[in-house]
């Protein structure tokens, strides 16, 4: 015992039978003045309940007179035959009282051991933790009350190293206790007791209980997780997958995402019906390989019954939890019995679940429900909030994956709505052509394409990119793509017509209507081939040079300029004109077909012409060759190919003469027309030939400029054109009765399929179609 302790003995009668020298110390009375009285007699104030009590404060007279208070604990000791034989009295400053009951009374488990790991003392929290009295414990060696545990063994090593080396410890275990149906989270001190003199007695501990505040890290880990791991693509169903993937197995034994049907399709959000929506089971998993217990298949659809947790959710807006006795649980795991007969072993433990709706921008888009069987404890208020707070950050991702795929749809069916379903027929070229929407989250481009028959049995072909992705984009390319087919119908040359649509750009851009187009950016590539003179007219507005491949010869660029993009304005565009036998194939193309991201440009030019080197039997195989060849399996960019194979319309088809100005000669004319007609084997079309001869003819006699020229053409439809060196353009006017002239153009007009009028070099062209006449 140490001698400082002030200590008192005292009999069954109250008389003072032993004095320490730290009573002596603390109250001034030596050992002789005291033993042999009375204890009263050293009080400054009756203190008859103290004893009983077995602790309190008392009043003491010190031996110079003045009074102090003292905290004192009296531990009744009895004789050899069990009769009380009086107290052990210990005193000290009211202080170590309240040291004493702060010890007893904390909430955290603290205890102390002697050097041999036995147990002295315990508050009553570690004596909940141990599921047993101080008493019990008092003396036991700590290896002797517990389990054999990492967790138990790793204590005693930390106890041992405190009790041999003198220094403090502190540490985090994940421990469970006799008394604890799970492991917790324990932060855990341990410290030297010395007496003194400073030798080391015993070691202390504290013990507090950090689960809670380590499943509320759990829970945010798991958010910040599901920042960066939900969403990372723009796909429904991928999304709802990983949100299963982040919660089992660590929040959930058994997750499962079932989605609103429409929301895997292109609808707005219909009203939820109050008696039970249809379900769509789109991703599911379990703690258990192949998800033995999951009663319906992915794809599967599904009605849950308004009663039932996940109804209810859905209906409410918020979480549900729900237990295993619960009589919805019970009805549940019954349903799911009779679906699933063969999983119905696996669904055994339920103890506890949760169902938590997916709802973003104020519309519920499905729900996600958890189950527990083999964790231990059932989810509570917290994890209904955690749960909430995840679903919410999911279900946004989900309602971005599904108007992305929305967004998607609708410019992927406005941008076909826009490209020519079937090219129209003419017999200029053999044509073959691709569209390949890209892959990637941005959306559908602007890239477009198309063949357009012109006068003359020529066509033009066209293509064109409008940078950017999305539905404006897509409506950018259908302006543009309408502009130039009206453009294209005036007859303009290339150069000319792309000079027209960059005013249009311009001046779109200029009144605010057209901001898109100016911000996003176009190019295009124009192109009129004439199967007569077999000559490829070009001009390119920031496009990418079309690829040439003569009969038996190797892939080229053709070599031009390739200007500036629409909408820049205020820079000329320079044609190109080329030669061509007949069967020379045509490549034209959007710059998604040459990707510069991963290798030099002139790598990639070189990789494209040996893609059109590549042996094909038909166009449409050398599409696809050269897709295959360039393109990897998800293109980054839209990709529009166009190939054309030239045919040649030659002198047979084909009949010209030199009119002079004079009136006479149109009955010469219209005759040798007549006798063309009939070498061609087209009597049948002969009086409409001749009528129609006759009235431009006389036009261009009595209106144009020499030189006069009239030709035929027979191709798919029977062509008339006459030409002259004036650029005055007729018109339809409709003559008055008396009137002797101005119904030439109107009786070609009702004659003909279609005519029209188009300025050359040399002057200006009229024209007029017929239909061949049948057989």
């Amino acid at each position: 015992m140490d001698p400082a302790v002030a200590m008192a003995l005292l009999d069954a009668r109250g008389t003072v039978t032993g004095w320490s020298e730290g009573a002596r110390s603390l109250t001034g009375h030596r050992a002789p003045d005291v033993v042999g009285r009375p204890a009263a007699e050293l009080l400054a104030e009756p203190a008859a309940t103290t004893l009983a009590a077995g602790s309190g404060v008392i009043a003491l007279r010190h031996r110079a007179g003045h009074r102090i208070e003292l905290a004192v604990t009296a531990c009744p000791v009895a004789g050899a035959d069990g009769t009380p034989a009086g107290y052990v009295v210990t005193a000290g400053p009211p202080g170590a009282t309240l040291a004493a009951q702060a010890f007893e009374q904390a909430s955290m488990s603290m205890s102390v051991f002697d050097l041999q790991q036995r147990y002295l003392r315990l508050n009553d929290a570690a004596c909940k933790v141990m599921g047993t009295s101080e008493a019990a414990l008092a003396g036991r060696r700590f290896p002797d009350t517990v389990g054999d545990a990492d967790y138990y063994q790793g204590f005693l090593r930390h106890l041992r190293e405190v009790a041999e080396t003198g220094r403090p410890v502190r540490y985090e275990s994940f421990a469970g206790a006799p008394t604890l149906h799970r492991e917790h989270l324990w932060s855990i001190e341990m410290w030297p007791l010395r007496a003194g003199s400073g030798e080391l007695t015993a070691v202390g501990i504290a013990a507090f209980d950090n689960t809670e505040q380590y499943w509320a890290r759990r829970r945010l880990a798991l958010l910040n997780e599901a920042s960066a791991g939900i969403g990372t693509t723009l796909d429904v169903v991928r999304t709802a997958e990983e949100l299963v993937e982040l919660l089992v197995p660590r929040y959930a034994d058994f997750a499962s995402v079932d989605l609103l049907d429409w929301v895997l399709g292109a609808e707005e959000p219909p009203a939820l019906p109050d008696s039970g929506a249809e379900m769509r089971r789109v991703a599911h998993g379990s703690t258990r390989p192949g998800n033995p217990g999951a009663a319906l298949a992915i794809g599967e659809k599904h009605v849950y019954e308004p009663a039932l947790a996940p109804a209810r959710a859905l209906r409410e807006g918020r979480a549900v939890l729900s237990r295993a006795d619960d009589p919805e649980v019970v009805r549940w795991l019954a349903e799911r019995d009779a679906r699933s007969p063969g999983g119905s072993r696996y669904r055994q433990g339920v103890h506890s679940v949760l169902a938590v709706p997916l709802r973003a921008r104020g519309t519920t888009l499905g729900v996600a429900v958890c189950v527990r069987m083999a964790h231990p404890d059932d989810y509570g208020p917290d994890d209904a909030v955690f749960a909430e707070e995840l679903a919410s950050r999911a279900a946004v991702c989900v309602d971005n994956a599904r108007r992305f795929a929305r967004e998607r749809s609708t410019a992927l069916a406005l941008q076909h709505s826009l490209l020519p379903s079937g090219l129209p027929g003419q017999a200029a070229v053999e044509v073959a052509h691709r569209y390949l929407p890209c892959g990637s989250v941005a959306g559908i481009g602007g890239d477009w394409f198309d063949v357009i028959p012109l006068s003359g049995g020529r066509v033009a072909l066209v293509v064109g990119d409008v940078v950017g992705h999305g539905i404006r984009s897509s409506a950018t390319m259908g302006r543009l793509r309408t502009a130039v087919r009206t453009l294209a119908d005036v007859d303009l040359p290339p150069d000319e017509l792309l000079t027209h649509l960059d005013d249009l750009v311009t001046h779109l851009a200029a009144d605010g209507s057209g901001e898109e187009i100016a911000e996003l950016g176009a190019t295009c590539l124009y192109a009129v081939y004439d199967p007569v003179s077999r000559r490829l007219a070009m001009a390119a507005a920031g496009h990418p040079a079309p690829v040439v491949i003569l009969p038996g010869g190797a892939a080229e660029f053709v070599p031009m300029t390739a200007g500036p993009p629409l909408g820049v304005g205020g820079l000329p565009f320079e044609a190109t004109e080329r030669e061509l036998p007949e069967g020379t194939v045509v490549g034209l193309f959007t710059d998604g077909l040459i990707d510069y991201r991963d290798q030099d440009p002139d790598g990639a030019a070189d990789g494209l012409l040996r893609a059109f080197d590549g042996p094909a039997g038909s166009l449409d195989d050398l599409c696809d060759d050269v897709l295959k060849a360039v393109l990897s399996d998800q293109p980054r960019d839209d990709v529009a190919l166009l190939l054309a194979r030239t045919r040649a319309l030659g002198a047979d088809r084909v009949a010209t003469w030199d009119v002079p100005p004079d009136p006479a000669h149109v009955a010469v004319v219209r005759q040798a027309a007549g006798e063309r007609l009939t070498a061609w084997g087209l009597e049948e079309a002969a009086f409409v030939t001749e009528l129609v001869v006759s009235e431009l003819v006389t036009n261009a006699i009595r209106y144009g400029e020499p030189p006069i020229r009239l030709r035929l053409i027979r191709d798919r439809a029977l062509i008339c054109e006459v030409s002259d060196a004036s650029s005055t353009s007729p018109h339809l006017r409709r003559a008055h009765v008396y009137d002797e002239g101005g119904r030439g153009l109107l009786l070609v007009a009702q004659l003909t399929r279609r005519w029209g009028s188009r300025q050359t070099a040399e002057g200006k062209t009229i024209w007029a179609e017929q239909p061949l006449p049948e057989g």
